[in-house]
This record gives structure tokens, C-alpha cells and sequence, in this order.
């Protein structure tokens, strides 16, 4: 008798399509931020040797997904946590805790969003910090 194979559906990657989907808004409506932000590739799945060798050219578990280096408000720059909104969101690792308070510590502002809206909100919120100036 015939049976048919299930198929499993391939897993969305919601955090990326979100992701993405800020990006694209920051292209249209914040061309200037959009030219300097920047995604650190530090997730997914890689085959194991590819990943012995990143890890050995610095790649590090936790560090924060966008990094804005636009100083403002006396911080050096943003970095930002992206999270996909719920129900799809994940948890915070505890390796991206300690990023992020190390990051602050150093003087950087370091934040977990939720989504593409609340990481807009965010970056608009700190471009209207003013300008963190540098004494020459």
C-alpha cells in the first residue's frame, strides 16, 4: 500500500523577514542611518569547520544583531538586539545579557527590540538625543 511521505514545512525565519523589513524602512524613510547601520552575522547554523574558523577570526556568541554608529545623547553608538515580535520572539541569551551590559558599560547604548516597529521607535528615540560631541 501507498503512503505518502510527509512533508514538513521548512521553518520560517520570522526574526530575519522582520528584520529585513526594518531595514528596507530605514532605506526609504532614514537614508543616512540606513547607509551606516549594519548586521553582525554572528547566528545560524553553519557547517563546523566554517564556524571553528569564524570563531577564530573573532566571531562572538551574543553580540548584538545591528550595530548604529552614530553618537548621540554621550554614547558612542547603538546596538541593537533584534528579537522577532511575539509569538514569535526568543528569549535573550544569557550571552547576549552580558554583551549588552558590557556594551554599556563601555559607553555604548545597547538594547533588545521587539520587532521591526519597536526597533524603529528605538532608533528614532535615539536620533533625537543630541549629537554626542568629541573634544579634540
Amino acid at each position: 500500500m501507498f503512503k505518502a511521505s510527509s512533508t514538513r514545512a521548512k521553518p520560517v525565519d520570522r526574526e530575519g523577514l522582520e528584520q529585513a523589513a526594518l531595514i528596507k524602512e530605514l532605506e526609504l524613510s532614514l537614508p543616512a542611518v540606513a547607509a551606516l547601520i549594519y548586521h553582525v552575522p554572528n547566528g545560524g547554523h553553519r557547517h563546523k569547520l566554517v564556524a571553528i574558523k569564524l570563531k577564530g577570526q573573532g566571531v562572538k556568541a551574543g553580540v548584538p544583531d545591528l550595530v548604529l554608529p552614530m553618537a548621540r545623547g554621550g554614547y558612542f553608538g547603538l546596538y541593537l538586539e533584534f528579537k522577532a515580535t511575539a509569538p514569535n520572539d526568543a528569549a535573550v541569551s544569557a550571552s547576549q545579557h552580558a554583551w549588552i551590559r558590557r556594551l554599556n558599560d563601555q559607553g555604548y547604548l545597547a538594547i533588545v527590540c521587539r520587532g521591526h516597529f519597536d526597533a524603529m521607535e528605538q532608533i528614532r528615540a535615539y536620533l533625537r538625543l543630541p549629537q554626542t560631541m568629541v573634544a579634540a
